[in-house]
């Protein structure tokens, strides 16, 4: 980001000049109107750079509120400078020192009136330019933006170098794990213990390279969330962390000093912290170990990033699904998140932003029981699961002015307790067995998250496949999968799917809403007819907001710019309601333009706010349950076929075009099998 540059020939540049002009002709000069020019070149270079205008974002320096014209911040959201313009009238000078005087913040800051701006950097004034000079100006927005305080220059190096070296110290852990495997007897003795209980609670086909996984995340990691967070009895308080903490324990008694590696990174991890100690709002904070959790996985483990779907939910999407949970709540069914009786689940945490929102929404009578009896949260991976019990925690503990457990919280496979009969199974530790056990028993009324989405991993040869559910698997066969008129049902095996279909039985008879953000594949293409004809069955009520994003339908497309989580695959946000009211035989669909970047369709969802103000269009399912079908698809229907497998198995006298059926020359390698030098595929096909 630091090579990028702002040139006068820039098209924002020219906007912003034209815009002056354009103001100028109409003889208006005050500050709220000419002061949006310079907001959009600010928004438009800013993010050459990484950086995010949030206007007027209001904060404290000195106990004394202020409030700029805008402050940037970064995807860590620390913040990285600031801007206050002021009119065209005024005595600029003399604005600063009152605003200096305020306390507004001298770090990296531009005052300007749109003929003059000042830079100040680090504490003094660093530039003075002409804005009606294109070259000064460009060179004033260089200045702004290249500019890194000591601090986050060491934290920026510092998290590059941490993701990058993450595999080696990884390697380094592993190795030294598997010479006490072979060798430290009181290691072998707790591993082997810590191992068949993770086999019986999480995955009964979970290796042990998967446990020593385990154990890397927690060395690697458990400083630094204790640090960040200021949690320095984690360990002790946390009921998976003890158990972990148990085989750690005996490794470390003859295997290496647990002292003298952690030391070896406190370049990293003082660096990490120190920025964290920069920000001061809780919920910027959980944002910013989310972002290094992100970056944690990206560097560590590619395989369980894929295999599990990691990818953290923006904040605009949590706040719209939680929001959209209460509306519904409300006009269904005639209650609110801390009426009695509302039982929330979180199927697939992640770091728990889900269950953080909704403890803010709830009347603060109503909260104390909310926590300890009606919300509950799932989650399979160690760190996040870390993450999430320190968010939910703290939010909590914000609240009420205490601390608090949250019993609500269990390390477990949420599609794995569908396979268990009641009391058949032990999970991780008796704590938090009894922590499931009584999940299992209470009627659930509102589901809602992020499930992971992938109904393949990225490399066919790494053996890496998502795991298989007995229970769950045969629910998605005998329904969706019977249903469907597609001979390729493969994205049927896709978690999201199942997650759709747990979901759904999870509810059981009763009223209920199941709310999720999800790969949005199942609106529209042919292998999830079935699926979505058992939706309208399931359901009285569907909300869908597709926020496009399908960066393989769309080549010209970046995920990173289009997608709201930077990947490949399309994104939605369901909302799916069963009520005793009156059936509805329609969906509720909104679709954004597929055109709008990242940002702006975030920002979309924060301006709408929930289901009850989205612009709804009305779709009627046809007879074969198409959403989003062709308007001719009817005719199309109702025409002769080329041909069927029933023709091709009745011979000629069917109702075909052709009685013949197949796939005709299918190779499933034709990069590799078709060329159009002779000489050239002769050499490829040998090699393959």
């Amino acid at each position: 980001m630091k090579s990028a540059t702002v040139k006068p020939t820039h098209k924002a540049v020219r906007q912003y000049y034209q815009a002056l002009e354009e103001f100028a002709a109409q003889g208006v000069e005050h500050e709220m109107a000419v002061r949006s020019a310079f907001q959009h070149l600010l928004e438009d270079t800013g993010r050459r750079f990484g950086w995010t205008l949030i206007p007027e974002l209001s904060d404290k320096t000195d106990g004394r509120r202020i409030q700029p014209d805008g402050t940037f911040r970064d995807d860590f959201r620390i913040r990285r400078g600031f801007w206050e313009a002021k009119d065209t009238h005024d005595d600029l000078e003399a604005e600063i020192r009152k605003k200096i005087k305020r306390g507004y913040p001298l770090t990296n800051i531009i005052f300007e009136d749109t003929r003059t701006a000042y830079l100040y950097q680090n504490g003094r004034q660093a530039m003075k330019a002409d804005l009606t000079a294109p070259r000064h100006l460009c060179d004033l927005l260089n200045a702004f933006f290249s500019y890194t305080e000591p601090a986050h220059e060491d934290f920026e190096k510092a998290i590059d170098e941490f993701q990058e070296r993450v595999p080696e110290l990884a390697r380094g852990l592993v190795a030294k794990i598997e010479k006490a495997h072979r060798e430290n007897k009181p290691f072998q003795k707790a591993f082997d213990d810590f191992f068949q209980v993770c086999r019986v609670s999480l995955n009964p086909n979970l290796s042990r390279a998967a446990v020593d996984e385990m154990l890397v995340q927690h060395l690697l990691t458990e400083r630094m969330i204790r640090t960040i967070f200021d949690r320095q009895d984690f360990v002790r308080r946390n009921v998976i962390a003890a158990e972990v903490e148990k085989v750690i324990d005996a490794l470390v008694s003859r295997s290496f000093s647990r002292h003298d590696f952690l030391k070896s990174l406190d370049r990293f991890y003082l660096a990490i912290e120190e920025a964290a100690g920069t920000i001061t709002d809780f919920s910027e904070k959980q944002h910013f170990i989310n972002t290094i959790y992100e970056r944690f996985f990206q560097g560590y483990s590619v395989k369980v990033a894929d295999t599990m779907g990691i990818v953290y939910t923006p904040q605009e999407i949590v706040d719209f699904m939680c929001a959209s949970v209460e509306e519904v709540l409300k006009t269904e069914f005639g209650k609110n998140l801390g009426s009695p009786g509302v039982n929330v689940l979180d199927p697939c945490t992640g770091t728990g932003n889900f269950i953080v929102n909704l403890l803010r929404r709830i009347p603060k009578r109503d909260l104390a029981r909310c926590y300890r009896e009606q919300f509950f949260a799932n989650e399979v991976m160690l760190m996040p699961y870390y993450i999430a019990a320190l968010n939910i925690e703290h939010a909590y503990s914000k609240r009420t002015g205490q601390y608090e457990a949250f019993e609500g919280l269990c390390f477990v496979d949420t599609l794995d307790m569908a396979e268990a009969k009641q009391g058949e199974f032990s999970f991780m530790s008796e704590e938090n067995t009894a922590r499931v056990e009584r999940q299992k028993n209470a009627e659930i009324t509102v589901i809602l998250g992020n499930p992971p989405y992938n109904a393949r991993q990225l490399n066919e040869n790494d053996n890496n496949k998502n795991r298989k559910y007995e229970v769950v698997d045969r629910r998605v066969r005998d329904t969706y999968a019977r249903d469907s008129s597609a001979k390729n049902k493969n994205a049927l095996a896709d978690p999201y799917v199942k997650f759709f279909r747990w979901a759904t039985d999870r509810l059981g008879e009763h009223e209920g809403i199941v709310c999720l953000v999800s790969n949005n594949s199942f609106v529209e293409q042919i292998a999830f007819d079935g699926m979505r004809k058992h939706l309208m069955q399931d359901f009285d009520q569907i909300y869908h907001f597709h926020l496009e994003g399908n960066v393989r339908h769309n080549p010209t497309l970046s995920g990173t710019m289009y997608n709201v989580f930077g990947i490949q695959v399309g994104v939605g946000i369901t909302v799916a309601v069963r009520s005793r009211r009156q059936k509805n035989e329609a969906v509720s669909f909104c679709r954004v333009d597929k055109n709008l970047r990242r940002q702006n369709k975030l920002a979309l969802l924060a301006e709408i706010g929930s289901v009850t103000n989205a612009q709804w269009n009305t779709i009627v399912p046809d007879t074969s349950h198409n959403w989003l079908g062709s308007e001719n698809v009817e005719d199309f229907q109702r025409g002769t076929p080329i041909g069927t497998p029933d023709a091709k198995a009745l011979g000629r006298d069917a109702a075909t075009l052709f009685s013949l059926y197949s796939n005709g020359a299918k190779t499933n390698r034709d990069n590799v099998v078709y060329d159009f030098s002779d000489e050239l595929l002769a050499r490829r096909v040998q090699a393959f």
